[in-house]
């Protein structure tokens, strides 16, 4: 009873204050993608995804990070390849401090949060709170990234020379 009063307080200070409701874990349809680490739900729930950091796309006047665009586009293949609706799982520490859910994303068996990470488009985020298993899944896939230097861990591309530098 204590914690039905608990949810139902939490959701009368989210409506209260204009914002989205509260989201649950479960599947959830995905409105759009932000940017390789960022969905908004149907709902208007805006999701971080936990534990990773991709590359910021281009905004307030800022050019977009190497590796952004790709991130973006992975993360929008992987929900068109779950038809628009992904599984939500939740930790002990449910917003960010922008207010965004932090959440692992599904499609079955795969994990978004995961699969930036192994290709290169995330960095792992190990400081947030969540379980020794995502944990570890994460820092496995970014070793992977590493060891095999794809995305963010690749050589940078070697500058070709110029026709100025070509006529010295």
């Amino acid at each position: 009873m204590v914690l039905l009063a608990c949810v139902l307080r939490v959701w009368d200070l989210a409506e209260q204050s204009g914002g989205p409701p509260p989201v649950a874990e479960g599947e959830h349809r995905v409105a759009r993608v932000v940017d390789g680490d960022t969905l908004v739900l149907d709902t208007g729930v805006r999701v971080r995804l936990q534990g990773v950091d991709s590359p910021e796309a281009a905004r307030d006047g800022l050019p977009a990070e190497p590796w952004a665009a790709d991130a973006t586009d992975f993360a929008r293949r992987f929900v068109d390849h779950a038809g628009g609706v992904v599984r939500l799982t939740l930790t002990d520490e449910r917003l960010d401090r922008y207010g965004r859910t932090l959440a692992f994303v599904w499609d079955g068996p795969q994990c978004l949060n995961e699969l930036l990470v192994s290709e290169g488009l995330a960095q792992a985020r190990l400081d947030y709170r969540f379980t020794g298993t995502m944990r570890r899944r994460l820092a496995d896939a970014q070793r992977d990234a590493q060891d095999r230097a794809v995305g963010l861990w690749s050589r940078p591309p070697t500058p070709q020379p110029t026709d100025a530098q070509d006529a010295r």
